[in-house]
């Protein structure tokens, strides 16, 4: 049962990270390889499933985001939301491979906001998420060798 909940602590922690919340789910990933419980492919299974699906989340909310554009309480200017959609233009969906560094999350809202066909957003956060998990393990690895 302890194992169980250290993978629902893990998922929770990766889809947090994802969003808009703070979390570090990384502390908690080499947490549990260091602590040696749990198959290293297990970690990285839930860990890139919950930071993917919160990219989905975000995804998701990009794609009601227009309709309230320019609304007093709305968190981003009309210039900042602009500023944003041109950035991703510019880039391209190749730029969801940045999906897991620190400003992904606003990669992964600009996507929906622009209707990346999500087939294709799925493809390039899983890749991102899961070889950012991979690296990590590799360098928690180092800690333990």
């Amino acid at each position: 049962m302890e194992l169980a909940g250290s993978l629902a602590g893990l998922f929770v922690a990766a889809f947090g990270a994802a969003t808009i919340l703070p979390f570090q789910s990384e502390i908690v990933f080499a947490g549990l390889q260091l602590r040696g419980t749990l198959p290293v492919w297990a970690l990285l299974l839930v860990a890139s499933v919950g930071n993917v699906l919160g990219s989905v989340v975000n995804y998701a909310m990009g794609l009601g985001l227009e309709r309230f554009r320019g609304k007093r309480w709305f968190p981003a200017t009309d210039a900042q939301l602009d500023r944003a959609q041109d950035w991703y233009r510019r880039w391209g969906v190749w730029s969801l491979l940045l999906s897991w560094a620190p400003f992904g999350d606003g990669i992964t809202v600009i996507a929906g906001v622009l209707r990346t066909p999500f087939w294709l957003f799925l493809t390039l956060v899983s890749v991102a998420k899961t070889g950012r998990y991979a690296v990590l393990a590799a360098a928690t690895a180092g800690l333990t060798g």
